[in-house]
């Protein structure tokens, strides 16, 4: 028994409407929820952890090589509102820091958290800087939006 459905264009065009508003809410939506999160609720600081990373190696000819980074290298805060940075320490004993430009600098030590209150005016793009490593140099960057 086969059955033949007849579908008229009218509710055909309905039909193909639905599913394009279907996707259409469904992009959006999945892209309000990716997006970054950068003003707490409520008013409070930003609170934005970061870390201190170590690496050595010997390459294939015996030299030893050494690396530093702050973890994550890149940090995006937004502009008038408190910061507060909590830099832990977990290679090296010690990584004194500063932000260029915004007047920002402190001590991290090895096994301790320091913690750096600021509220950034203007929008930029500030390297934290360790004074101890400078070559290889070990760079972040904090994003004022």
């Amino acid at each position: 028994m086969n059955r033949v459905f007849f579908i008229s264009k009218r509710r055909l065009q309905w039909y193909l409407i639905l599913a394009v508003a279907v996707v259409l809410v469904g992009a959006y939506v999945g892209w309000q929820q990716s997006k970054p999160a950068l003003a707490p609720i409520g008013g409070g600081p930003q609170v934005q952890q970061v870390k201190t990373v170590e690496f050595n190696m010997t390459d294939s000819s015996g030299k030893q090589q050494e690396g530093y980074r702050f973890d994550p290298g890149t940090i995006v805060v937004q502009k008038g509102v408190e910061v507060e940075l909590r830099l832990s320490g977990v290679n090296g004993e010690s990584h004194p820091f500063e932000i260029q430009g915004l007047g920002v600098s402190g001590e991290i030590a090895k096994g301790k958290t320091t913690i750096v209150k600021f509220t950034p005016k203007q929008a930029g793009t500030y390297p934290i800087i360790c004074t101890t490593h400078t070559d290889p140099p070990m760079v972040g960057y904090l994003v004022v939006q």
